[in-house]
């Protein structure tokens, strides 16, 4: 019985274990297993069947696996001990045993077999090659360009792969068009059907302002200043804790840069998104006074426990303090960490003549 030889195939797995790093072993078990595969689709076989290839010569030997019987009766499954002993002497009742066969036209079969898995195991390869390259850039920023564009989904061209924004990834004040060339943070790489590699992408994300400051300053690229908090109410306003170990740095000026040119170039890219930058302190009342800015604080009581606040602001300065919405309060929580109880000065006297007067009662 004639194998069938591909010695072409071997030099050409050994060609793309070199270029590809696919192990030739690896494809020629892929190659194996869909010749079974391919055998049983083109011959409606019955049998059970084998196939093995030799590491060398990719000669290709294709073998019906029959149990021993006293009395085959089917000839796809079984075969008689008399013409298995011609195979093997040793063999009994019961055993199982390889019969070569070679199936017409299965040399056309194999070849073109051969050539698809070649090329599933190719682009798997260069799919994992994209996913790995991105999934090391996650945290990072890169620039697309839309493809799609709904308030449901952005889908940008990164170049290798596709970028997916999704709602809420979404600046809410921004509307995207197909063409428009954009920046996006990578949240995450994901496979999509298929398992082709995606990049989640967002430009909601906290670490997108983080990501753009150290971009534009060098002083945080160097590590000179470190970005320790940032919030943000994505579209409207960003509150951005900085600290500089170096007492000769001003790290807020830093940011800030000559006539705001610096923080400008971050605002322009987040289209007109207020940017507060304030100073880390590591003294609790200090840091949530100024994370209240741009209004002026009178008093900071804190409860290290419960991580709470109680501020005190000027009558004039409560709305600021709070915000509009309760914006500028709870940018502070969020970017200190901190519950924060904002109360105006004639609220607080008015709170503690409350208490007095409660006290005087429970002691009459």
């Amino acid at each position: 019985m004639k194998a069938i030889d591909n010695k072409e195939l071997i030099l050409a797995l050994e060609e793309l274990e070199k270029e590809k790093g696919i192990k030739k072993e690896e494809l020629l078990e892929s190659i194996r297993t869909a010749l079974v595969t391919a055998y049983k689709r083109n011959f409606d076989a019955l049998e059970n069947v084998d196939v093995k290839m030799d590491e060398q010569t990719g000669a290709t030997h294709v073998y019906a696996i029959k149990e021993v019987m006293e009395d085959a009766k089917d000839d796809a499954l079984e075969i008689n001990l008399e013409e298995a002993r011609k195979i093997n002497k040793e063999l009994n009742i019961g055993d199982t045993v390889e019969v070569e066969i070679v199936p017409r036209d299965f040399g056309r079969i194999a070849a073109q077999t051969a050539k698809q898995v070649i090329i599933q195991k190719l682009r798997e390869t260069e799919r994992n090659m994209i996913f790995n390259e991105y999934n090391e850039r996650k945290g990072e920023i890169v620039t697309g360009l839309v493809q799609k564009a709904d308030k449901h989904i952005v889908v940008l061209d990164l170049g290798k792969l596709e970028g997916i924004m999704l709602a809420k990834d979404q600046i809410p004040t921004e509307t995207y068009k197909v063409n428009d060339k954009i920046k996006g943070y990578v949240v995450d790489v994901e496979r999509g059907e298929k398992g082709i590699p995606q990049a989640v992408v967002s430009r909601t994300h906290p670490d997108f302002v983080r990501k753009l400051l150290e971009f534009e300053i060098p002083e945080i690229y160097e590590g000179l200043i470190e970005i320790r908090s940032v919030s943000r109410d994505p579209g409207l306003r960003s509150k951005v804790a900085v600290y500089s170990p170096n007492e000769n740095i001003d790290p807020v000026g830093s940011c800030v840069g000559q006539k705001g040119i610096r923080i400008q170039s971050v605002i322009n890219e987040l289209h007109g998104e207020k940017i507060d930058v304030i100073e880390w302190n590591p003294d609790p009342s200090i840091y949530i006074a100024s994370a209240l800015l741009p209004a002026q604080i009178m008093a900071v009581d804190i409860k290290e426990e419960e991580k709470f606040a109680q501020v005190i602001v000027p009558d004039d300065q409560l709305s600021l303090a709070i915000g509009k919405s309760g914006q500028n309060a709870r940018l502070a929580a969020k970017l200190t960490g901190w519950k924060i109880d904002i109360k105006s000065e004639t609220q607080f006297r008015e709170m503690l003549m409350a208490k007095q007067n409660e006290n005087k009662k429970e002691e009459e």
